[in-house]
């Protein structure tokens, strides 16, 4: 019998196909190894550096450390802009269950507003899951104690004291101080990333925003050990931020409170300089708000109030407003008068009360419907005679008297050290034909001589033609900062005053002229601001104004009480004292207040007496802050 078994087995097949089963087998190995041994050759050698890197971000994290900011002062020391602690309630995403749930519980505890909610849910989208978010800013003490008896019920959230920007005074000067705000999208696009590491606030306004650069510091460091997710174990290096530095500005705070409150019930701008160095020593624009609800976001219904308000707070009126300076203009004409030889201090003109250019039947009245007979410059500037300057206006041209304008500051920025200052307007040939597409006219040369027509100015510009003025022609631009305190030495490093191309005249005398006058002004019984005068124990040289806001007809007559009162006019003053030796330079604008010399010369006065029967002393150099 036939074993079948032997008969199907091959030994020989068999072990063929063992080999090459074993062959491929190898190859394949070897293939792999290979494989591997490259890969691995690309990852070690290859790639080294770039996955060392990620090795070690994914061990240690560069961790930003925001500075401290500077801290802003008045002249005297008296704090302006301060870091208060405050007690903030954060929120760590990821450790939470239920969010809405949360919020709702948290509520319970502490006040949470809609607006509150809104800002934290756009804050959540905005950071990563693991980093604390701000729920509520500025808790008060019984709210910090009422989380903590019921700390354990909320395992991701924590409270946290962090340095806030606050504003001690509130609105007194906001408008020269400025705020900060937090980063808005847009500011986050723009500014350095590498700067603004971990912080979440930037100048806005004023001096805020102007020095920015300085308040602001420099960044720090911190190396963080995470685990793989990102979550900080231990810090293994820290590089400390520098703070900023601390500002000493020109403001003295107990003027400016002053000037706010002289002001009374109008609304309005005073600026007051110092013409020898073009310090500020009070910047008003009233009415003010309160800068502290910016910090953090102020709610929408708060903004929107103070946007729709008709007085219109968050509008700087002390270097945006552009008004008609009136007959405030009046001493700058005259010099120009002076200077080209048009008129001298005895050339007298006569005034019936009107002008009328030579072939023309409008006549251009006078302020003084009966006329002021016959006056010289040192009598039309104290009664501030319209018909006068109309002449001499019409003699200097529009060319000239346009550039002897500018000289003086006006129709252009002054340069002050804050932001969103406007420039005025001078008119000109050239401005009209670009901006109307029309041709000058000889009446309106007639108007801009008495600050009228389409000559408009800030109340800085006219402060600053009056310290002109009162420097015999050397103009100073005026500045607010005074000293920077560096953090780390806490020494008074003094900002050096900025002189200007002077205005020459061809006869210095002539500056007494003017200057004599404006004093009649206020201490003469003829003087337009002669009200002011009783009581006076130094000399105040001014100028009254009076800006009409609309225009009358040939025949009719102002009578305010049958005007309404945003159509009444504004009330100017630009002076400076001690006349003889002045150690301040000053414009008030009233706004809709009537007559200059019955209206924003008293504010003067007041301003004019509470500094030079105080005392205001600039920190020395030497003295610690």
């Amino acid at each position: 019998m036939i074993d079948i078994t032997r008969v199907l087995k091959d030994p020989i097949r068999e072990a063929r196909i063992l080999r090459v089963r074993a062959i491929v087998a190898f190859v394949g190995i070897v293939c792999l190894l290979l494989a591997v041994m490259v890969r691995l050759f690309y990852l070690q050698v290859m790639k080294h550096e770039h996955f060392q890197t990620l090795s070690q971000d994914n061990r240690v994290k560069i961790v930003p450390v925001p500075p401290t900011r500077g801290l802003i002062y008045d002249r005297n020391g008296v704090p302006l802009a301060e870091n208060q602690i405050s007690f903030s309630l954060e929120v760590i995403p990821e450790q939470v269950g239920n969010l809405t749930k949360t919020l709702d519980d948290l509520s319970k505890v502490v006040d949470l507003t809609a607006i509150d909610r809104q800002r934290f849910l756009r804050l959540v989208r905005q950071h990563r899951s693991f980093d604390p978010v701000p729920l509520r800013f500025h808790l008060s003490e019984e709210e910090v104690a009422r989380f903590a008896v019921n700390r354990p019920r909320f395992p991701a959230v924590d409270i946290q004291a962090r340095l806030s920007r606050s504003y001690p005074l509130g609105p007194l000067a906001a408008h020269a101080i400025g705020y900060v705000g937090r980063i808005n999208e847009w500011e986050l696009q723009n500014l350095d990333s590498a700067s603004y590491a971990g912080s979440s606030h930037v100048g806005k306004t004023g001096v805020e925003h102007y020095y920015e650069e300085l308040l602001h510091g420099k960044v720090g460091y911190e190396q963080v050990e995470t685990n793989a997710q990102g979550r900080a174990l231990r810090v293994l290096e820290r590089t400390p931020p520098v703070a900023g530095d601390d500002l000493y500005l020109t403001l003295d705070v107990r003027l400016q409170a002053a000037a706010e409150s002289a002001l009374g019930e109008f609304n309005g701008s005073v600026v007051v300089l110092e013409p020898r160095t073009g310090a500020v020593l009070a910047l008003v624009s009233k009415p003010g708000y309160d800068p502290n609800p910016f910090v953090n976001g102020i709610a929408p219904k708060s903004y929107q109030q103070l946007q729709q308000d008709q007085n219109r707070p968050l509008f700087n009126r002390a270097l945006r407003g552009q008004y008609p300076p009136g007959s405030t203009v009046k001493p700058v004409v005259a010099l120009a008068g002076l200077q080209y030889g048009l008129i001298s201090p005895s050339k007298v003109v006569y005034c019936p009360g009107w002008y009328r250019l030579g072939g023309e039947e409008h006549k251009y009245r006078c302020w003084k419907h009966g006329g002021h007979g016959t006056v010289d410059v040192h009598r039309a500037i104290v009664e501030s005679c319209d018909v006068f300057f109309y002449d001499l206006a019409a003699n200097i041209g529009i060319d000239r008297l346009a550039d002897y304008l500018t000289r003086f500051g006006f129709g252009k920025k002054t340069g002050i050290d804050i932001s969103g200052e406007l420039g005025g307007l001078v008119p000109t040939r050239e401005w009209k034909r670009d901006n109307r597409n029309q041709t000058w006219y000889p009446g309106e040369t007639i108007i801009t001589g008495i600050g009228q027509g389409f000559m408009s100015a800030t109340p800085l510009q006219l402060a600053y033609a009056a310290a002109t003025i009162a420097n015999r022609g050397q103009p100073v631009r005026p500045r607010i900062l005074h000293a920077i305190a560096q953090p780390a030495t806490k020494v008074l490093q003094i900002q050096d005053p900025q002189r200007e191309d002077p205005v020459a005249l061809d006869k210095p005398e002539y500056w007494d002229v003017v200057t004599e006058a404006m004093t009649d002004v206020v201490h003469s019984t003829t003087g337009t601001a002669k009200h002011i005068a009783p009581g006076l124990t130094y000399h105040i040289a001014g100028k009254t104004g009076t800006a009409q806001v609309f225009g009358l007809g040939q025949e009719e007559k102002y009578v305010s009480e049958n005007i309404p009162l945003a159509l009444r006019d504004h009330a100017l003053f630009m002076a400076f004292a001690p006349a003889e030796a002045p150690t301040m330079a000053l414009a008030v604008i009233a706004e809709h207040a009537g007559h200059g010399g019955s209206m924003a010369a008293p504010v003067a006065r007041q301003v004019f007496d509470t500094y030079l029967k105080g005392s205001t002393v600039l920190p020395n150099p030497s003295t610690q802050p």
